[in-house]
């Protein structure tokens, strides 16, 4: 340093300043003595507040500056410290403390670890002969950007800077620790009401809690007593309905015998072999003959409905000869017509020849469907059209008579419902009992009607579709039995790529792992791993037809199989008729 500076007196930056940073300079400080220890505490609070730092970073920097300052003093003798701002980057107050090693003494550390905590960056280099420490300050981020011209008039300000006395400084230092005492003060006031604050919210939240809790426990005691209620009507419905069930099953077969009785002795006096009857003998008891049979018809209407809400209703699927029935249905509602002034028309010229399905079932529907058109119709005629679509096979029943209003046409379906202001007895028994025949065919019963013109009904089946040839791929037969087998494959033949066999279980799923079936036509008892363990074997996406005349329908294990078909009804429409239902099943499943 110049020998004509005082000791701990500050200086202005020369005008070439640093090597490193000569524009940047602000102050130089040697600390020579214990006093130039204070210079450099006070210069350091004053440039700190010269370059926009706040009264806080202020005190910091002088206390670090302070700290170290004493300890680099205590170990070197002399130092050099040197106040500069660095504009590169984000802009900060830089302090190079300098200094030299001194024979005999020992570097202290507890200035150093203060000024790194007191500083946003503290560093130190050396090469053993001079050593540089260098202290970082971020300025604020919304302080102005210093430029040459402020930094002139910094330094000159600074170059007027003059120690303070002794006292002053411990009254500097006195007013600090007054106003962080203060501070701290403040900030544990605040604290304090901000504890007052929250424990008021507490309580205030425990008390909502406590509340809320009771209010939840409450609902929740009303939610325990509505579904102990809905249980209890539960089961009385349920009790209601089975009860309901076995009125008419019991009903049914007590009448079934004495109708049969009043059908067997009007056959009987009808016979030609009896006594010879007057005209209007034989009149009466044709009759009687046609009340009985209309009588044991409803009672075989009322047994099939408890066993279809009991869930026993399956239709027998057999080939049907679509011509014969409507033959036979227009020979008997044709009378039937005729004495009520009607035409029936029975259309089968689009008919097919046949299809798969319950004969007795379809008979049962369309005649009620075509004895309720002749019922409620006074004039006109009544037509049954067959029509066939690649999505459904259709049979409609068609009448010129009153129609239904548009609020009646769904409650018709409704058990013993019947439209106001109809002049036609009934039991209202007639549309809800085909409905769910037509179901149980996997079809639907649709209703469309204007008043005063007529109304037509519906009959919707799934169409008989046909195996043709290729179409199936290949054909996986898992069957015990090789005569089983070889029907299957007599008539899958024509249709199948390719047909495999297994007799049983484990080899069938080896082989449908080996090479994975299109089909597999699979029956439920075998030796040596049943159906059930081929069934949990397969892919997902392997459609399957259970081939077997175990009864299985109430076995819910057996939901994997996608049909079933008992070996007693298996012939070439039956098992193309499972197949399809098998093949679309599947595929909804996977989707």
């Amino acid at each position: 340093m110049p020998d004509d500076r005082a000791p701990g007196r500050p200086s202005g930056g020369s005008s070439g300043g640093s090597p490193e940073h000569p524009s940047d300079e602000l102050l130089r400080v040697d600390i020579a003595d214990e006093a130039g220890v204070f210079t450099v505490r006070q210069a350091g609070r004053r440039v700190a507040a010269a370059v926009g730092l706040d009264q806080q970073d202020q005190v910091r920097v002088g206390t670090a500056l302070s700290e170290i300052g004493r300890e680099l003093y205590s170990y070197a003798g002399s130092v050099a410290a040197v106040f500069r701002v660095d504009r590169e980057g984000r802009p900060a107050l830089v302090v190079e403390l300098s200094f030299g090693p001194r024979d005999g003494a020992t570097r202290a550390l507890e200035g150093f670890e203060a000024a790194t905590r007191l500083m946003d960056k503290a560093e130190e280099e050396g090469d053993g002969d001079a050593f540089t420490v260098r202290l970082r300050k971020h300025l604020p981020p919304n302080a102005p950007p210093v430029d040459a011209r402020e930094l002139a008039d910094l330094r000159a300000r600074l170059a007027r800077l003059r120690p303070l006395p002794a006292l002053e400084e411990l009254h500097a230092r006195n007013s600090e620790l007054i106003e962080a005492l203060e501070d701290v003060r403040r900030q544990r006031e605040g604290l304090r009401a901000l504890n007052a604050e929250l424990e008021e919210t507490n309580r205030g939240v425990m008390a909502l809690y406590n509340e809320l809790s009771q209010e939840l426990e409450e609902t929740n005691r009303g939610v325990v007593a509505l579904y102990a209620e809905l249980e209890e009507k539960s089961d009385q419905l349920r009790e209601a309905g089975e009860a309901k069930n076995r009125f008419w099953a019991n009903i049914s077969h007590e009448l079934r015998t004495p109708v049969n009785g009043i059908i067997g002795l009007t056959r009987l006096l009808l016979d030609p072999a009896a006594d010879p009857l007057t005209g209007e003998q034989r009149h009466q008891i044709s009759l009687i003959g046609d009340t009985g049979d209309t009588l044991l018809s409803l009672v075989n209407e009322l047994l099939d409905m408890a066993k279809a809400e009991q869930g026993r209703l399956e239709p027998r699927l057999a080939p049907v000869d679509v011509p014969a029935l409507l033959r036979e249905l227009a020979a008997l509602l044709r009378p039937m017509a005729e004495q009520a002034g009607l035409t029936l028309h029975v259309d089968s010229a689009d008919a097919p020849p046949r299809l798969v399905g319950d004969g007795v079932m379809l008979s049962r529907i369309l005649r009620n469907l075509l004895g309720n058109a002749v019922k409620f119709t006074t004039e006109g005629e009544v037509r049954l059209t067959v029509r066939s679509t690649p999505q459904y096979m259709e049979f409609v029943v068609s009448d010129t008579g009153v129609g239904i209003p548009p609020a009646d046409r769904e409650r018709v379906f409704e058990e013993f419902y019947q439209v106001p202001g109809t002049r036609t007895g009934g039991t209202g028994l007639g549309l809800p009992y085909a409905r769910r025949l037509a179901r149980a065919l996997g079809g639907d019963l649709l209703l469309d009607s204007v008043l005063g013109e007529g109304t037509t009904v519906t009959l919707r089946l799934p169409p008989y579709q046909s195996m043709t040839g290729g179409e199936l791929g290949h054909v996986l037969i898992v069957d015990d039995d090789e005569t089983a087998r070889r029907s299957l494959r007599a008539l899958v033949g024509g249709a199948a790529e390719r047909i495999s066999e297994a007799a049983d279980g484990r080899s069938a799923l080896a082989g449908a792992a080996s090479d994975p079936p299109d089909l597999v036509l699979l029956d439920l008892r075998m030796p040596g791993g049943d159906g059930r363990e081929v069934l949990a074997g397969l892919p997902p996406a392997v459609p399957v037809v259970l081939v077997t005349s175990a009864d299985v329908s109430a076995e819910a294990e057996l939901e994997r199989a996608d049909a079933l078909l008992g070996k007693d009804r298996l012939g070439p429409e039956t098992l193309a008729d499972a197949v399809g239902r098998a093949v679309a099943r599947r595929a909804r499943e996977v989707r």
